[in-house]
């Protein structure tokens, strides 16, 4: 049959079809929909033209309604059926009414690449009547909008998204949106399928009065600030949507819950993460320390065979999210702790969504920390003015956050418990340059003098570190007698009892490039300076320069990222999958870190191709969907 068929000209096969299918009841759904349009066209005439009784009306719209079922798998029904059925309510009810809990519904399942008529009228009488708008009228209009913009989170986490909605929306506009009239008034003029006949439609505003209802088809500013609110909540729902991805049934149990916004919490409890918090506090109240294998095994429900950086990094998340903090953190620690240690519990005081924001000030005492407690450690055991020592020197750095003050606590019990290892601490010193030299120097030297009591273990340490900065191992002593120690002997060792006439030795002379200690105050004192150099360590690998990722070339399809950011993006399609290991390598190799960049290479194909470029599963899988894409873009560019 053509598209638009016609009984007296279709075969006579076809109309023998089309009358056992009435006779029939008209019930079998799998039929060409070509002949329930047929039986439609007399319906929508019957209905619009002729002008039946209102009984004969209601019958009419009940029969649409089961045929709009019935072929609900055919787009073509479910957009000519929804638009006579949008009709029928507004025109030959008596009009409507906004408090109906049916016809936000009606309104959704009618969604075409316009506003539904049926949204027009509801939006427009609203507005007449000067009512502010709520959440929900809000949003319903975004879901019809046709320039909307929603992403994968919205579509995947559908109640959360509009529940976080409301309540972003509820923030912004307590009193609802109050939106001006436009000047543009609504007229309708129904088109039929059949294509035979047009013919105009009066409309009825709220309670089926006859009036003029403003049009808001081209009103803009509201869904640009209905938008805006989207954006967040689709933001702060990404990862607890990229989790559902891999895990379908995953809605309740902790991992999920941790990723999900905490003002969500209220609304879609979970029992698992309410134990999950008992049990944290249990924990502090017993001094934090617990085994990092007792710790993933609660969040993960299993015992993984080796702890590695995904694991990590996803149990402080989940912590972070439900208030509580994990030292050590594997996104700043030298390294993260081995399956039979410890780590920290702590109290962060509130929930913290992005654990990787800090300042360079935190990761430059962090380091300190590392190497201070190297040293207090030498003589194998650490006595309370170390312990002291250690804590002022936290409490004594200007430029932290509380939160990162708490922080560094706990990693410091957790290096107490931990002795740091002078292969965790080469790899970075090697890196430090002469303003580096300075200040790293004096951290060591005043833990050393903490106590009063200088050991030849801690000496031994020391000069470890001088040699692994590249400094003479000759200043050690020097800089030990210039440290900033109370007035009187500097006791390098406990008295011992001396042969009669034994000769004092003279009090050593500082040797050439001793500490200042007025410098070392000066340099202490500009946080910032001493953060921005110090800082550096950690990105200390880089072998990128910025010249060279800024001339690179760039695939039309990677517009969005910046030149370093593409290079790593070039490296990740090469393959289907990255360990963890290796992503933190190549990331590295670019001057990235890798947990930054794995977000921002994530976002920009999600805004890109509607999905993640790689998704975290024992390391990273590549999409091979935007690898072969990528590349075919590349091969082009060749």
């Amino acid at each position: 049959m053509s598209y638009w068929p016609g009984y007296s000209n279709i075969p006579a096969v076809c109309r023998a079809t089309y009358l056992n299918w009435l006779a029939d009841g008209r019930q079998d759904g799998t039929i060409d929909p070509g002949y329930m349009f047929l039986f439609f066209y007399g319906l929508e005439r019957r209905y619009l033209v002729e002008q039946p009784s209102e009984d004969e009306k209601q019958e009419i719209v009940a029969e649409v309604e089961r045929l709009k079922i019935l072929f609900s798998h055919n787009h073509s029904a479910q957009r000519y059926l929804g638009e006579f059925l949008n009709i029928a309510r507004a025109a030959a009810l008596g009009g409507f009414s906004t408090d109906d809990p049916t016809l936000k519904q009606a309104i959704l399942e009618n969604r075409s690449w316009d506003l539904p008529l049926l949204l027009k009228l509801a939006l427009g009488g609203m507005i007449s009547e000067g009512e502010a708008l709520d959440s929900d009228w809000v949003l319903l209009w975004l879901l019809c909008y046709p320039e909307r913009r929603l992403r994968t989170p919205a579509e995947r986490c559908d109640e959360e998204f509009r529940a976080l909605f409301k309540l972003k929306f509820g923030a912004l506009h307590p009193d609802g949106l109050k939106v001006r009239a436009p000047r543009k008034m609504l007229a309708m003029t129904y088109r039929a399928a059949s294509s035979e006949f047009n013919c105009s439609v009066n409309l009825s505003a709220k309670g089926g009065r006859e009036a003029q209802i403003p049009n808001v088809s081209d009103l803009r500013s509201p869904m640009q600030k209905a938008q805006k609110i989207a954006d967040e909540a689709m933001d702060e729902l990404d990862k607890f949507s990229r989790y559902l991805g891999r895990n379908p049934d995953g809605r309740g149990t902790i991992e999920a819950q941790a990723l999900l916004p905490a003002e969500l919490w209220s609304l879609f409890p979970s029992d698992e993460l309410e134990k999950l918090k008992d049990w944290a506090r249990e924990q502090v109240a017993a001094g934090g320390l617990v085994p990092a294998l007792d710790v993933i095994s609660r969040l993960e429900g299993e015992t993984p065979e080796k702890l590695g950086k995904r694991n990590l990094t996803g149990a402080a998340d989940a912590l972070a999210r439900i208030g509580f903090g994990m030292a050590p953190d594997p996104r700043f620690s030298l390294r993260g702790p081995k399956i039979d240690e410890p780590v920290v519990i702590f109290e962060l005081g509130e929930p913290v969504e992005q654990l990787e924001d800090v300042s360079p000030a935190y990761r430059t005492e962090l380091f300190e920390l590392a190497l201070a407690t190297f040293v207090a450690h030498a003589d194998s055991k650490i006595v309370e003015a170390e312990r002291r020592a250690l804590r002022e020197k936290i409490d004594a750095v200007s430029g932290l956050t509380e939160l990162e003050r708490k922080r560094l606590h706990a990693n410091l019990e957790w290096y107490l418990d931990v002795p740091p290892d002078m292969s965790w601490l080469r790899s970075k010193l090697k890196d430090a340059d002469a303003e580096h030299h300075l200040a790293l120097r004096a951290a060591v030297v005043a833990i050393a003098h903490a106590d009063s009591v200088i050991q030849s273990e801690e000496v031994a340490c020391i000069e470890k570190i001088y040699k692994a900065l590249g400094i003479d191992a000759g200043l050690v002593y020097a800089d030990l007698h210039a440290g900033d120690v109370p007035d009187g002997p500097v006791r390098v060792k406990a008295a011992e009892a001396e042969a009669p006439g034994e000769q004092i030795p003279d009090e050593p002379k500082a040797k050439a490039g001793s500490l200042d200690a007025a410098r070392i105050a000066a340099i202490r004192n500009d946080t910032e300076r001493v953060s921005s150099v110090l800082g550096e360590i950690f990105s200390a690998d880089e072998d990128v320069s910025d010249e060279a990722a800024a001339t690179h070339a760039l695939p039309s399809l990677m517009a969005g990222l910046d030149p370093k950011h593409a290079m790593l993006v070039e490296q990740i399609i090469q393959r289907d999958h990255w360990t963890d290991e290796e992503f933190d390598e190549i990331a590295s190799k670019q001057g990235l870190m890798p947990s930054g960049a794995l977000e921002v290479v994530n976002e920009w194909a999600f805004e890109k191709f509607d999905e993640a470029l790689l998704d975290e599963y024992d390391g990273y899988d590549v999409s091979p969907d935007i690898a072969d894409t990528l590349r075919a873009e590349m091969a082009k560019g060749d």
